[in-house]
C-alpha cells in the first residue's frame, strides 16, 4: 500500500480546505510568503521598558530575528540595555543589535512591536490616559509606516485593543498587517489554571479568552477541551461546585492575575515577553498557528457591521500577518458577553475622534 504524505494524495482536494474554519482577511497583496524570501529578518521594538526588553530578550534567545532595533526616548537607558545584551554575544545566536531615539533606526523592519505608552498618573481618568497614549502613537506610528511600509505592526501597549485600532487608523495599513497582542497572554493564564487543576501540561489544554484584554474579557468555557474531551461537562459532573458563580470567579482570577504580579513585583514582564515572542515566531516563521489576538471584529458574532472595533478572536497567523479569523461556535451567553465587550471598546474608541 502506498504511503501518503498528505490528504491530497488520498484523494482529498486541499484547495480552500481552510475556508471552512476561517473567514479570509483582506490584504494588499504585499505580505505574501514569497515576497519576503530573503536572508535577513529585522524586528524593531519601540519602548525599552520592562515589557519591551523582556520581548527583545526572548526574541534574541529564541533566534527569531537577524537584526533587532531598539527605540526609546531615554538615550542612556537605551544604550545601557543594548550594551547589556551585546555583552552576552558569546552565549547567544548571532544577531545584530542597533538602537536609537529616532524611529529611523527601524527602517526596513519586517515586524515592528510597539510597547511604548504613557504611565497612568494617580487620580488620572482612563480616558485622559488613553488620549495621552493616542498623542504618543501619533508620533510613533506614522513614522514607523514611513520607514517600513511593508512591515507588520504588533501592538502591545495598553489599552491594547483601542491602541491597535488607533495604530490601524494612523498607519493606513490593511487590517491583516495590524495586530494587537490581545488575550494571547490571558488565554495562557486561563490554560495554566485549568492545567494545574487537571494535572496536565498547559500546552494540552485548549482554552480561549476572547474580547477585550481587560475587565470585560470573555472565557469561552463551551470549547475548553483536553485530549478532545470537553472539560466543562466533566468538571460539572464530578464537582457540583463548578456552577456559574465558580466559573465567573475563575474568569476574574485570570483578569486579576496581572494586577497580582504588579502588586508583588511592581510590573509584569516575563510572561508578556514569552507571549509576544510566541506571536513573533508564528508570524515570521509562517507557522499558521492559531492565537487569540486583537483583530478587526466587525461582523463577527453579531457585532455591528458599522462598528470598526478591534478585540481578540482566535486568528491564524503567518508571514502575511492575520491570514484568517476563526468563526467560533459560541453559546448565546458567550456571544452576548462578547458583543457587550465590543460595545465597551467601540464607545471608548469613538471618544478619540479618529
Amino acid at each position: 500500500m502506498k504511503k501518503a504524505s498528505s490528504l491530497s494524495e488520498l484523494g482529498f482536494d486541499a484547495n480552500g480546505a481552510a475556508s471552512g474554519f476561517f473567514r479570509p482577511v483582506a490584504d494588499d497583496g504585499l505580505c505574501t510568503p514569497t515576497s519576503h524570501r530573503r536572508r535577513l529578518t529585522k524586528v524593531s521594538v519601540i519602548g525599552a521598558g520592562n515589557v519591551g526588553m523582556a520581548i527583545a530578550q526572548t526574541i534574541l534567545t529564541r533566534d527569531l530575528a537577524d537584526e533587532i532595533a531598539l527605540v526609546d526616548a531615554l538615550p542612556d537607558k537605551l544604550r545601557g540595555e543594548m550594551l547589556d545584551l551585546q555583552h552576552a554575544a558569546a552565549f547567544l545566536p548571532r544577531t545584530r543589535l542597533v538602537s536609537g531615539t529616532d524611529i529611523a533606526v527601524t527602517r526596513g523592519s519586517d515586524l515592528a512591536i510597539v510597547t511604548a505608552g504613557a504611565r497612568q498618573i494617580p487620580g488620572e481618568t482612563r480616558l485622559n490616559l488613553l488620549q495621552r497614549n493616542v498623542a504618543l502613537f501619533r508620533k510613533i506610528v506614522p513614522a514607523l509606516a514611513e520607514h517600513s511600509p511593508d512591515a507588520i505592526l504588533l501592538i502591545v501597549s495598553n489599552p491594547v485593543d483601542i491602541l491597535t485600532y488607533v495604530a490601524w487608523k494612523l498607519s493606513g495599513f490593511p487590517v491583516n498587517r495590524v495586530i494587537g497582542s490581545g488575550t494571547n497572554l490571558d488565554s495562557s493564564r486561563f490554560r495554566f489554571l485549568l492545567a494545574e487543576h487537571l494535572d496536565v501540561n498547559a500546552q494540552d489544554v485548549q482554552a480561549y479568552m476572547v474580547g477585550e484584554h481587560g475587565d470585560s474579557s470573555v472565557a469561552i468555557w463551551s470549547t475548553v477541551s483536553v485530549a478532545g474531551m470537553p472539560v466543562l461537562k466533566s468538571l460539572q459532573e464530578s464537582h457540583s461546585s463548578f456552577d456559574e458563580e465558580a466559573l465567573e470567579g475563575i474568569r476574574r482570577a485570570v483578569v486579576n492575575s496581572a494586577y497580582e504580579v504588579i502588586n508583588l513585583k511592581g510590573y509584569t514582564s516575563w510572561a508578556i515577553g514569552y507571549s509576544v515572542a510566541n506571536l513573533v515566531s508564528s508570524i515570521l516563521r509562517d507557522q499558521r498557528r492559531i492565537h487569540p489576538v486583537s483583530v478587526l471584529a466587525t461582523g463577527f458574532h453579531g457585532i455591528a457591521d458599522d462598528h470598526e472595533v478591534f478585540l481578540s478572536l482566535p486568528a491564524r497567523l503567518g508571514r502575511g500577518g492575520v491570514l484568517g479569523v476563526a468563526d467560533m461556535e459560541l453559546t448565546e451567553e458567550e456571544a452576548r458577553r462578547l458583543r457587550q465587550s465590543a460595545k465597551t471598546l467601540w464607545e471608548n474608541s469613538q471618544l478619540l475622534g479618529l
